[in-house]
């Protein structure tokens, strides 16, 4: 059975600094892409970054260009997001996602929380 588990949300002050992990287990994943996507209080669910299978493409939504860099470690089967200068436009809840042609996964979730 396939698992995604996020780590690494929180709360943190505008301007700081967070890195999410999402850790896949039941399958390997090196050969998928493996994205992150977000949602707002009251808000649909947005893309944030996707990354290919070897790690050299890379994705990212206009609004967190520059400030996150989507990563991973195949040798983990996990997908990391460094996210930088952080504002309180980007607190969400932050869900891992992999999607294959005949399969889509979702993590829990982990929630980011960026204070003024």
């Amino acid at each position: 059975q396939v698992q995604l588990v996020e780590s690494g949300g929180g709360l943190v002050q505008a301007g700081g600094s967070l890195r999410l992990s999402c850790a896949a287990s039941g399958r390997t994943f090196s050969s998928t892409w493996m994205g992150w996507f977000r949602q707002a209080p009251g808000k649909e669910r947005e893309f944030v970054a996707v990354i290919s299978p070897g790690g050299g493409g890379t994705v990212h939504e206009d609004s967190v260009k520059g400030r996150f860099t989507i990563s991973r470690d195949n040798a983990k089967n996990t997908v990391y997001l460094q996210m930088n200068n952080l504002n309180p436009g980007d607190t969400a809840v932050y869900y891992c996602n992999i999607y294959t042609a005949a399969d889509e996964f979702w993590g829990q979730g982990t929630q980011v929380t960026v204070s003024t």
